[in-house]
């Protein structure tokens, strides 16, 4: 999944709900990703801690839930709620969340308070409108308004977050009717903050520690030597141990995919959609800060980002470059070790951090992302030296855009072999694979759907 450039959030006001609600409207006008703005918005304004864990919740809660809020508000308005403008619509949302999923405030105030919101925001008739429709569901129990796993209410059935969407259903299809219910219960809940630490500096063990003793829910991840998960932790830049240095935030299957290519100290490794540098500075750290690590990607916002990490955690063997993966990478020549296709995809598998994608893809996305995905495979296939290591990965769980890009490589290329990716693995990630594929599911191993396969270039071949 690539994540496009936002405008900086410059909203000038401290209440959570309206900053909630401008988030959520850009989400939906300009396809803006909610972490993005959320995470802009946290340092921006300096919220006191518990309106920022309100704020947070309200924004991933409206959206991780569409599915049943709007079964709910479908139920109660007279019209489609389709009709309403995307203000109003938001509104009824953001309330009836925070009626049927909170408990910090009592219902007559968060219909005040939604409803004095429409006044500012959309003016006093939508404010009546507001204010007669959160009052009907306030008025309920909330068991009230779940809905029936099937009939009418199979719009959005009683497994939580509603219907699967497009390619969201795709994976249940995938899966079996079982694991894709468990699927889509485990894409409702939280996803946490995770760390890795940085091994030039620190260690997992200390990095854990020293956060502890500071009051922060801290403790060690599961499958990476190097993963720390915190719990009630609302932005990395608020951490003093983010700022010196000492670690950066990557999700802990993401860091499973740079352990999968397993960069040595002297290797020259490329990686061609960089940006913001997760893996890449990963990497480096594996090869002890030595060697190259040549960082490409089309964004220049997100190479910057990249190379602000990458001098933060005090890394200098990475070289940004833009370029365009499904051509020749302008001004890089020669053969490398490593090469990593991090590639644009459906992002299916990070539904827990970025719910909004359920509500954008469709099935007919998958082809499309899966031919983009060839192009960029085939022209990195040419960078990797005989006996050197191409590893493709996405975040997404949809084999369109996994195992089948990956077969059809290996038809068009004989020159490369497919690897077992349990063999190259640390012991104990070696159950997060399918196969000879890394395969992280967000309900079996509590981390962000993740696909990886390693492939080992045996003999030169022609050029494209």
């Amino acid at each position: 999944m690539r994540r496009q450039a936002c405008l900086p959030v410059t909203w000038h006001t401290t209440n959570p709900r309206e900053i909630a609600l401008a988030i959520i409207d850009r989400v939906d006008r300009r396809g803006a990703y909610a972490d993005v703005l959320l995470d802009a918005r946290l340092e921006e304004a300096g919220l006191p801690r518990a309106d920022g864990a309100l704020l947070t919740r309200m924004v991933y809660g409206a959206l991780r839930w569409r599915g049943r809020i709007d079964w709910v508000l479908g139920s109660v308005l007279r019209d489609p709620l389709e009709d309403l403008d995307p203000t109003a619509r938001n509104l009824l949302r953001l309330g009836a969340y925070e009626l049927l999923f909170l408990d910090r405030v009592p219902s007559y105030a968060t219909v005040h308070e939604l409803v004095e919101l429409a006044k500012r925001r959309a003016g006093p008739g939508k404010a009546r409108l507001v204010n007669a429709v959160l009052r009907r569901i306030a008025r309920q129990e909330r068991e009230a308004w779940t809905p029936p796993p099937a009939g009418p209410g199979a719009a959005a059935p009683a497994a939580p977050g509603g219907p699967p969407r497009g390619g969201v259903g795709m994976l249940g299809e995938e899966l079996g009717e079982g694991e894709g219910l468990q699927l889509m219960e485990a894409n409702n809940q939280e996803a946490p903050l995770v760390l890795r630490a940085n091994r030039l500096r620190t260690s997992r063990d200390a990095l854990v520690q020293r956060l502890r003793s500071r009051g922060v829910d801290a403790e060690p991840g599961t499958w990476s030597p190097l993963a720390v998960r915190l719990r009630g932790a609302s932005s990395p830049a608020g951490l003093p141990e983010f700022r010196e240095g000492l670690c950066q935030v990557q999700a802990e299957a993401s860091q499973v995919v740079g352990l999968l290519a397993a960069p040595g100290p002297g290797m020259r490794v490329l990686d061609v959609c960089a940006a913001p540098g997760g893996k890449a500075t990963h990497m480096a750290e594996l090869m002890d800060g030595g060697g190259e690590v040549v960082a490409c990607d089309v964004s220049e916002r997100g190479l910057a980002k990249l190379a602000e990490n990458a001098r933060r955690l005090g890394l200098d063997c990475i070289h940004a470059r833009v370029g365009d993966a499904t051509r020749d990478l302008p001004g890089e020549t020669g053969a490398f070790d490593r090469v990593l296709v991090d590639a644009p995809c459906s992002g299916l598998g990070t539904l827990r951090a970025h719910p909004e994608i359920r509500w954008r893809r469709t099935e007919r996305d998958l082809p499309r992302m899966a031919a983009l995905q060839a192009r960029i495979l085939d022209h990195a296939a040419s960078r990797v030296r005989a006996g050197g290591v191409l590893v493709y990965a996405t975040c997404t769980l949809s084999g369109v855009e996994n195992e089948q890009v990956v077969e059809g490589f290996l038809d068009r290329h004989g020159g490369f072999v497919l690897e077992e990716a349990a063999a190259h693995l640390p012991e104990a990630a070696r159950s997060m694979t399918a196969g000879p594929y890394l395969l992280a599911l967000p309900h079996r191993h509590d981390t962000d759907g993740f696909f990886a396969a390693r492939m080992r270039r045996l003999r030169p071949e022609p050029p494209l």
